[in-house]
């Protein structure tokens, strides 16, 4: 805290308090951009005023969703592999496929035979559940975004 006081003395010669100093010519710094760039654009979404997002910016947009989603797995997968191997003594392909059966809410396939290694399926199990629901808002955000943008820019009649 008093490290963030000493850096705002510096770059404004007053401390606002809960204000962070803005940067810009008030402050000597460089600018920031008022609109982020086309390429910038892609990763966020528009807000209620801004027009509705092209296509490609769409397409581009849930690719990333995608990519998100399948890394957010992977970790998911990772960590269960890892657990069952630890726990249970498991081979890599027996881990995987119990990781795998309990991240897509099937169940385990093989018996657990270790207290740690049920404690390490039922927690494993819960934090599944959370990944699930985790990934899947990554990939709706961008549908459900869009949608309800969709329904702000039309005006009373209808109309874009």
């Amino acid at each position: 805290m008093a490290r963030k006081v000493m850096a705002r003395k510096a770059m404004t010669g007053k401390v606002t308090p809960g204000k962070a100093p803005t940067r810009g010519a008030a402050t000597g710094g460089p600018a920031r951009p008022s609109q982020p760039d086309d390429s910038a654009r892609r990763f966020w979404f528009e807000h209620l005023g801004q027009p509705l997002a092209t296509r490609r910016v769409f397409i581009v947009r849930m690719a990333w969703s995608v990519v998100v989603w399948l890394a957010i797995m992977l970790f998911g997968l990772a960590v269960g592999i890892a657990g069952y191997m630890y726990f249970e003594g498991m081979s890599l392909i027996d881990a995987y496929l119990n990781a795998a059966m309990i991240l897509s809410g099937m169940g385990p396939v093989g018996e657990l035979h270790s207290r740690a290694g049920k404690a390490f399926a039922g927690t494993y199990a819960i934090f599944s559940g959370l990944v699930i629901v985790l990934a899947t808002g990554v990939v709706l955000a961008p549908i459900i975004h869009h949608v309800l943008h969709v329904f702000h820019v039309m005006d009373d009649d209808g109309k874009s």
